[in-house]
């Protein structure tokens, strides 16, 4: 789990550090669209990541009950 955390914090790190020097580098309506695309990446990032650690959870309670 701990390593599905820190994985997550550095690709919420790393595509906004990117996303936002492309979006101030650009300016304007594209760099608008840059920041938005970033926005909808980080979101994207945070459910697939969220959704990995529920399975995991789910896997490791299922493995639980079957030992009892």
């Amino acid at each position: 789990m701990g390593s599905r955390v820190l994985v997550t914090w550095i690709e919420l790190t790393v595509v906004g550090i990117t996303g936002g020097l492309l979006g101030a580098t650009v300016g304007g309506p594209p760099g608008f669209v840059i920041y938005l695309a970033t926005t909808l990446l980080t979101v994207g990032i945070i459910f697939h990541n969220v959704n990995e650690l529920v399975k995991t959870w789910l896997r490791a309670s299922q493995n639980e009950r079957a030992m009892e």
